[in-house]
């Protein structure tokens, strides 16, 4: 017989009812993010177009950028935009899906706590589960050797299938691996550090048009007129301090009284540039790249012409971060003052020269006597918004190259992997006595929401599509999997859709964690300050 609400003090009835619907907003608020990027999965996923408040916008299906610019106010829809930002960290592709299995997961949860499951249960037990489902999927891998340039591109081309720019697919997939190659010891790596890796973003052309460059890009002009804009056997020296006359420290004003004083002030302006000009070029530097700077001008005009008198090649307003890159790759140490301006100091390089693209110049930078070990790549694109999107593309297609370096194994897609750890994690869940096989069961039809979402997305019949992946799978078909572009089930391996393993096994296990602690929250307390 249900207690009595009575009037005053006693509240037994909301106290015991507040945990439930607390996790229940919980779970609603993180479904409903979930659920908003669901339709962005796979290769033939929507795209969303985001504008931001000053009026920019976005065109993208890439998890973690959606919801990076999302405005998301409830705290536990946040703790999944956190989630896609950890998954891009970590593997660099599949935000989505990592996504979509947490919110899946969710579901699951909120049947289970319906049906008078402890909270506490189903977190332990999907703990398990996910150490479970990392180890059957370790179990699935096909090794991978890096000298197998093919599978390498087979996974680039894979990531690269699911973006905006998918239909250049065959020109980036080559220039992500190359690039990763180029900068790793094959045989001895173990991660890769994508700062070594630039991308320069220039408006113009087409994405086609996209290159690797084994050397330097710079988007700006040569500065001086009259100077040369092409240079073989180029000494570089990169410098960052200032070639232009001297200001005081603090806001001075000097009086000058008549002519020949101001004659003689010019006289020693003239002098002083004169002679850190003859300094660099006694250094046998003839291009010169000048850091930004923001007390005075980088370079003054005089300095810019006597520069080009010499012959020496002047490219300025270098951003401060880009230095290190520049110095790791021309070999060379930026130069902090005039006194260390020697030939020591310097880098070399073949040809520098200003190139004509489109409407602008760019100035290339190549043939780098003891570079060290960084690539550049020029990406163009016909607008801004193209632009961006092939960049993150990149950037996730260069992510799966280094998870592939990181952890040495590919496993199918196309929901092959997902549908096949439901199987074998049901199977398992028989095994299992008491709570642990409800929550074990409900943990592996939460995966089954990839495939579904995948034939959802490219028009299938989702239920028909799940259903015949799973037979085939039940009668021992490891790698068949959903084929988009036939609209049928096939062995995915022949279809060249590959994934690294590091993106299912880490999508699976921060799902698995950011729901248990979902599922922890009993409580939102709000704060003072």
């Amino acid at each position: 017989m249900p207690a009595k609400k009575s009037s005053g003090k006693s509240s037994e009835f909301q106290d015991k009812d507040k945990p439930s619907q607390m996790r229940y907003s919980n779970i609603t608020a993180a479904k409903a993010v979930a659920d908003a990027i669901r339709t962005s999965l796979g290769p033939r996923g929507m795209d969303k177009m985001i504008q931001a408040s000053n009026g920019d916008v976005t065109i993208t299906n890439d998890g973690a950028t959606i919801l990076k610019q999302m405005q998301v106010l409830h705290p536990a829809a946040k703790m999944l935009v956190e989630l896609a930002k950890a998954q891009d960290i970590e593997a660099g592709d599949g935000t989505t899906s990592v996504c979509v299995i947490a919110g899946s997961m969710l579901e699951a949860c909120s049947k289970l706590l319906a049906k008078g499951i402890h909270p506490s249960s189903i977190s332990e037990a999907f703990q398990k589960a996910s150490v479970k489902a990392v180890e059957i999927l370790e179990s699935m891998v096909t090794p991978l050797d890096l000298s197998d340039r093919e599978s390498l591109l087979k996974s680039a081309s894979t990531a690269l299938n699911s973006k905006v720019v998918s239909q250049y697919s065959g020109i980036l997939s080559p220039i992500a691996v190359n690039a990763v190659l180029k900068i790793i010891d094959p045989a001895k790596a173990t991660n890769v550090d994508l700062n070594d890796i630039k991308i320069v973003k220039k408006l113009g052309g087409t994405v086609e048009d996209t290159e690797l460059v084994d050397g330097l890009v710079f988007t700006q002009k040569t500065s001086g007129a009259g100077g040369p804009n092409k240079i073989e056997k180029a000494k570089v020296g990169l410098i960052q301090f200032c070639i232009s006359p001297p200001k005081t420290d603090m806001e001075n004003n000097v009086v000058v009284s008549d002519y020949t004083q101001m004659d003689r002030v010019l006289r020693e302006e003239r002098q002083y540039i004169l002679d850190i000009v003859k300094q660099i070029k006694k250094a046998g530097c003839n291009v010169l790249l000048i850091q930004k700077s923001i007390l005075r001008d980088a370079v003054s005009d005089l300095a810019l012409h006597f520069l080009a008198k010499m012959k020496i090649m002047v490219v300025r307003d270098i951003e401060r971060d880009d230095i290190e890159f520049i110095s790791k790759s021309l070999g060379c140490r930026p130069i902090a003052s005039l006194d260390h301006f020697v030939a020591e100091n310097l880098g070399n390089a073949e040809h520098v020269q200003e190139v004509q693209t489109g409407s602008s110049k760019l100035i290339k930078m190549t043939g780098i006597a003891n570079a060290g070990k960084t690539m550049t790549v020029l990406i163009r694109g016909s607008n801004k918004l193209v632009l961006e999107e092939a960049d993150r593309s990149l950037h996730d297609a260069l992510c799966v190259i280094r998870c592939l370096v990181k952890k040495r194994a590919l496993i199918a897609g196309g929901g092959a992997p997902e549908i096949e750890l439901s199987l074998r994690l049901m199977e398992y869940a028989n095994t299992l006595a008491g709570m642990e096989q409800y929550c074990f069961r409900a943990f592996a039809e939460a995966l089954e929401v990839i495939p579904f979402t995948l034939a959802e997305n490219a028009g299938l019949n989702p239920i028909a599509t799940v259903t015949e992946l799973r037979n085939r799978h039940a009668q021992g078909e490891i790698t068949a999997g959903i084929n988009v572009r036939k609209g049928e089930i096939t062995n995915i391996l022949e279809e060249n859709v590959v994934q690294p393993l590091l993106v299912s096994t880490s999508a699976i296990h921060l799902a698995s964690e950011t729901v248990r602690s979902i599922m922890k929250i009993d409580d939102i307390v709000m704060c003072q300050r």
